[in-house]
């Protein structure tokens, strides 16, 4: 349980970072979000999903 607060915490922590240090290119990055189809949105969602259990499997393996 402590590992998953810790991932959260360290989440919130790099989101609120990159918020502080680029708010105007975070804006634009949104705004190009916002014109991209949702296809492409859930085609780049299951492969950071898919990277990211890669990683935690091979850490913890």
């Amino acid at each position: 349980m402590s590992e998953l607060l810790t991932a959260i915490g360290l989440l919130f922590f790099l989101e609120g970072l990159l918020l502080a240090i680029f708010p105007s290119r975070i804006k634009s990055m949104l705004e190009i979000i916002k014109n991209t189809s949702e296809k492409t949105l859930r085609s780049f969602g299951a492969t950071f999903l898919i990277i990211g259990f890669l990683i935690i499997w091979y850490i913890k393996s």
